[in-house]
């Protein structure tokens, strides 16, 4: 995992709408990680939510398809370290959002009987929550990289 960049970005540039969220029904994880709908926060509930910060900061992440459930975790865990690093820093409610799906476990458990083993650690998925990712982002397809938001205050 390689970090392309860190972008500060102002909050009224993101676009939360149910769109998003209908293209996670297709996943074939839809309903089993506690990061994805239906287990995470309605697109209107965050819609509401995120306009309560006035700027986030969306970070490019290149990695190795080959072994991407390992560099997934690496992402999600440098997620988790910034938003602590915003919160120690002063910045109460930064909150960060994963690209996809938790993986932070080897083996969900979640998936198996409905617990998760690290319900605080647990963000939900920038997707999930209706986000539209093209509307901060250049997306190509091509490129083998991840996106993750932090919402910082």
């Amino acid at each position: 995992m390689r970090i392309v960049y860190e972008k500060e970005i102002n909050v009224d540039d993101i676009v939360v709408s149910p769109r998003p969220v209908w293209k996670c029904r297709t996943c074939p994880v839809y309903g089993k990680s506690p990061s994805c709908p239906p287990h995470s926060p309605p697109w209107r509930e965050a819609k509401e939510w995120v306009k309560h910060f006035k700027r986030a900061l969306l970070i490019k992440f290149q990695i190795n398809y080959v072994d991407f459930e390992r560099e997934k975790r690496e992402v999600l865990l440098y997620l988790l370290r910034r938003e602590e690093e915003f919160f120690k820093a002063g910045y109460l409610y930064a909150h960060a959002l994963f690209p996809g799906n938790c993986n932070l476990c080897d083996e969900c458990e979640f998936e198996k009987s409905g617990k998760c083993l690290m319900p605080t650690r647990v963000r939900p998925s920038i997707d999930a929550i209706g986000i539209e990712l093209s509307k901060i982002a250049e997306l190509n397809l091509s490129e083998s990289v991840l996106y993750g938001l932090i919402l910082i205050d």
